[in-house]
């Protein structure tokens, strides 16, 4: 009888603790159901309904919503980390929402425009709770050629700007990116590197004004946030000071007719003399010629493998102006009239995409990537021209690896006369080339992965005694993890210092200085955002 009421009683206890369970269960969802609900119940406008651009794992367009915008294949592995829920903005308030919510929940937000970020930092966390805030649907692009200046919200691509701007007006362009699927907002917070800096700068150094919103969630333009965080912001990767929402952009002119070119050489006896001449005449050309080398290997006529060069121009002038020019400068790489060709700025962009001749422009629009890979990306600074023996060593270096391209950017004009200090982007004065590495594969899964990433360090530490050192330089946006990554939480400059100087050299402390002021708690971070000083005890 004892052991029958015991029974009774544990049953009952048992019961009454389900239904508690069940009753706290109710009062305190799941955190990123309660994020949810945070989301939802934020203030905002009737036309605005934040529910119809939230996408969880269980919703049927949840996969196709991540995967448009995954421009490196390796991040898009059944393996790959996947955010919790997808916020496809539509409104300002969604924006504020996302940030209000995300600190109240502690979830991490990725900010993605184009998703052309090497490492995957836009849309890829190892955090438990992380979302992606997807900018895709904010993409107003409005200009004005009264003014020369055209506000770009960060959603747009580079592609949709040339075109735009082109609808307006011939002889005015902007100096960014040559593959058009790139987004604006990471593209121009960065820095933004194109073939017309040589001209006009950076795209950081034509931006007029920008609206961003800040941890708090307020709206702000270059006037409200001051000069400090404008600074910041153009260069030093915006993601990192609160979500960038659109930049204003000074349209420089450009000739109604431009000439470009890509010509290309395989080793011979006079490569190597080639190769060092452009080297020293690339920098000193005219501002208005950017000539891109571009080193790969290839087959040769017998089967064996060998050096190609590729040389790549724009030419902000006519085709007979570029011949006289570099038959005179450059009478080694033997340039001919019909190696030439004249079209129009625009028309130059399709070239420089490797669209073909002929093809439309509104192809500019068009928000799919000619091609998918699988890919790793390093930078570097070359200060010096690399010696002859140097460049022999590379070139049968690079036969015995046979995959990574390795891209010459030449410096000088425009960009030698811009301060360093002028924006967070350092590498002014005193550079001879900015370097690419380059290698993309087709096959996915870790150990392939492994072996073209090893190749592109291989060459990456070849080129070592040939490139800038103490620190040795990095293109932010060419973001690479291999040289640091940082994301512990608040006190993370010592983590930070490691990539930081080589992004930003003597303006890191600068940027940390400014992220300390808007955001102490290092809400906006990422693995290599700008981080805050210590805090004191």
């Amino acid at each position: 009888m004892k052991t029958s009421i015991t029974f009774s009683f544990f049953i009952f206890c048992l019961r009454v603790l389900l239904v508690f369970c069940v009753s706290l269960a109710s009062s305190n969802p799941p955190q990123y159901e309660a994020f949810i609900q945070c989301l939802e119940n934020y203030p905002k406008p009737s036309s605005a309904p934040i529910s119809a651009v939230i996408y969880t794992p269980d919703n049927s367009s949840y996969s196709s919503v991540l995967q448009t915008y995954i421009r490196n294949l390796r991040f898009n592995e059944s393996t790959s980390p996947k955010p919790r829920l997808i916020i496809t903005a539509l409104h300002v308030s969604h924006i504020q929402a996302a940030i209000i919510c995300a600190k109240t929940y502690n979830s991490q937000m990725k900010i993605r425009s184009g998703g052309h970020d090497y490492e995957g930092v836009s849309y890829v966390s190892e955090h438990p709770n992380f979302f992606i805030l997807d900018m895709f649907n904010l993409r107003a692009i409005n200009v004005s050629i009264a003014d020369e200046s055209a506000w770009v919200e960060c959603g747009a691509t580079l592609g949709e700007v040339y075109y735009r701007i082109a609808e307006k007006s011939n002889v005015h362009g902007f100096p960014a990116g040559v593959c058009p699927t790139v987004g604006v907002g990471g593209h121009f917070s960065g820095g933004g590197y194109g073939n017309m800096m040589r001209k006009y700068g950076l795209s950081v150094d034509n931006i007029l004004d920008a609206q961003m919103i800040d941890v708090n969630g307020q709206l702000l333009d270059r006037k409200s946030m001051g000069e400090d965080l404008f600074w910041a912001i153009t260069g030093g990767g915006g993601s990192s000071y609160g979500v960038v929402l659109s930049y204003k952009i000074k349209l420089p002119r450009v000739p109604p007719t431009v000439t470009v070119f890509r010509i290309r050489r395989t080793f011979d006896a006079n490569f190597t003399n080639l190769i060092y001449r452009y080297q020293v005449v690339a920098p000193n050309f005219p501002d208005e010629l950017f000539v891109r080398l571009t080193l790969d290997v290839v087959n040769s006529t017998s089967g064996q493998k060998t050096n190609r060069a590729t040389f790549r121009a724009l030419y902000l002038g006519s085709s007979q102006d570029l011949v006289s020019l570099t038959k005179a400068s450059f009478p080694e790489l033997g340039i001919e009239q019909a190696d030439c060709i004249e079209m129009s700025w625009v028309e130059s962009v399709l070239f420089w995409t490797d669209f073909s001749t002929g093809t439309p422009v509104n192809a500019l629009l068009s928000r799919v990537p000619q091609v998918l890979n699988y890919l790793k990306r390093k930078s570097d600074y070359v200060k010096k021209p690399v010696p002859k023996a140097g460049l022999e060593f590379i070139f049968k270096k690079m036969v015995e690896l046979q995959f990574p391209m390795l891209t010459f950017n030449p410096y000088g004009g425009e960009m030698g006369r811009i301060p360093a200090s002028s924006k967070p982007f350092p590498h002014r004065a005193g550079n001879l080339f900015k370097l690419q590495y380059a290698t993309n594969w087709n096959d996915g899964g870790v150990e392939v992965a492994d072996y073209y990433i090893n190749l592109t360090r291989a060459l990456h530490t070849y080129m070592t005694p040939f490139v800038s050192m103490n620190p040795r330089e990095a293109f932010l946006n060419y973001r690479d993890l291999d040289i640091g990554t940082n994301d512990n939480g608040r006190d993370s400059y010592m983590e930070g210092q490691v990539y930081g100087f080589k992004y930003f050299k003597d303006n890191f402390n600068r940027l940390v200085r400014i992220k300390t002021m808007v955001d102490p708690q290092n809400f906006f971070r990422n693995e290599q955002s700008i981080p805050v000083f210590p805090r004191t005890k």
